[in-house]
């Protein structure tokens, strides 16, 4: 893209605009939660799309001149319906969290209570964090990984949920690196008699191609995100039952969002229509294998990983034993500076801030966008391994970075 339209408009925006396309060209990205969009996603997300109001679902707009946007939200809906094998699909979600907060807002009242993860074992900010609305609007108890092998201690979960009775329990994790047991957790929350909600926010491509376990038709509820592994356009998604389909749609619209960003559903449904390619499997396949080589080759170096390794696409270090005095973030800010663009995570059993944590979160689907395969990401994770163990050897991220401008040539990513 030129941006020559923007430039004759606004100079600043387009430069920022060019600049972190050349930055992304330039680097790699390695954050678990980003991906690399296709440009046909990103042309569906810039069009004319983006001037229409449709409150409401197709076929019930509260605006006149919705067939075209009806058209695109009817074909992102059936799409995903094809995708994940959901009954009911809502693709109006803004993000996985406003994904959240419609379920939520539908089945529960302030007060409720919800059983999640531990924010530093792998939960996300929307399953009850003090600081996010959800901890702020409902009661919350929380569940973690056992100390020792970095699993989902479902036993605990069962125990803790058993004495909390919760009206919700949520699964699916932002830095969890296995496969989840949902039908595990669906029994426990039968046992209890509460919701399952599956957050598969970062897993949604892997879901849809048959490389990880699905929660669809196990859970009550699963949201996602629709950018990370599923390359589609930004935003989020709620599948669930018929049953609960009319009060899932009323507390997406209107009991939390008003007008659609049908632009960005129209990048969705382009997304999902590119993700039903068999071509996406063998993509989504790489991904896995791909985590698993750069894991491997990390642990050779000395790296801990949480949970000994990965089944998904990110593998999350724990730098307390093998870098004691380095942080998560000494390490994020030397890797960035060489173009290897990853993020510093809390650990279980964290003993520092969550701003400054003990490690490291790194995945593989913008890699594996890009072309790598595990030859490729065994080499990042050695370029990896030289900047963290001497991140104030200058002369060592020099060379670090000259290889890395040598990979972003090699595996081209926009023209």
């Amino acid at each position: 893209m030129s941006y020559d339209r923007v430039r004759e408009t606004d100079p600043a925006v387009a430069d920022a605009l060019a600049s972190e396309r050349e930055r992304q060209n330039d680097t790699l990205a390695m954050i678990a939660s980003e991906n690399h969009a296709s440009e046909a996603v990103m042309e569906a997300q810039g069009s004319e799309l983006t001037n229409k109001y449709a409150e409401g679902y197709p076929g019930e707009r509260y605006y006149a001149g919705c067939e075209h946007a009806d058209t695109v939200e009817e074909l992102a809906r059936e799409r995903a319906k094809e995708l994940w094998g959901a009954d009911h699909v809502n693709v109006q979600p803004h993000s996985g969290t406003q994904a959240n907060m419609g379920v939520y807002l539908a089945m529960l009242e302030p007060g409720d209570k919800i059983l999640s993860m531990e924010l530093e074992h792998g939960g996300h900010l929307s399953h009850g964090h003090p600081a996010n609305f959800t901890g702020k609007t409902y009661e919350v108890e929380q569940y973690g990984v056992d100390p020792e092998t970095g699993y989902i201690d479902y036993e605990d979960l069962a125990a803790t949920a058993a004495e909390f009775e919760p009206d919700i329990v949520v699964s699916g994790y932002s830095a969890y690196p296995r496969d989840i047991d949902f039908e595990r957790i669906q029994g426990v929350a039968d046992d209890v008699g509460a919701y399952h909600l599956a957050d598969i926010a970062h897993t949604t491509g892997l879901v849809a191609a048959g490389v990880h376990s699905s929660p669809v038709g196990v859970a009550d509820f699963v949201t996602g995100s629709t950018h990370k592994t599923i390359r589609s356009g930004r935003g989020g998604i709620i599948m669930c039952e018929e049953e609960y389909a009319d009060d899932v749609d009323a507390a997406v619209f209107p009991g939390a969002q008003g007008g659609p960003l049908m632009h960005n559903i129209a990048g969705k449904a382009v997304g999902f229509k590119e993700a039903l390619e068999p071509e996406f499997e063998e993509y989504a396949q790489q991904v896995v294998d791909n985590a698993r080589a750069l894991g491997e080759r990390l642990q050779e170096h000395g790296f801990s990983l949480v949970s000994g390794g990965t089944d998904t696409h990110l593998v999350l270090v724990d730098l307390r034993e093998s870098h004691p005095e380095t942080t998560g973030k000494d390490a994020e800010t030397a890797l960035e500076e060489v173009g290897i663009v990853l993020n510093a995570n809390t650990v279980p059993g964290e003993t520092r801030s969550a701003f400054n944590p003990s490690g490291i979160r790194a995945g593989t689907p913008a890699l594996t966008t890009r072309g790598f395969g595990e030859e490729a990401c065994r080499e990042v994770a050695d370029l990896i391994s030289r900047v963290v163990d001497d991140y104030d050897d200058e002369s060592v991220k020099a060379e670090v970075a000259d290889r890395v401008d040598e990979l972003t040539d090699e595996y081209t990513l926009y023209d």
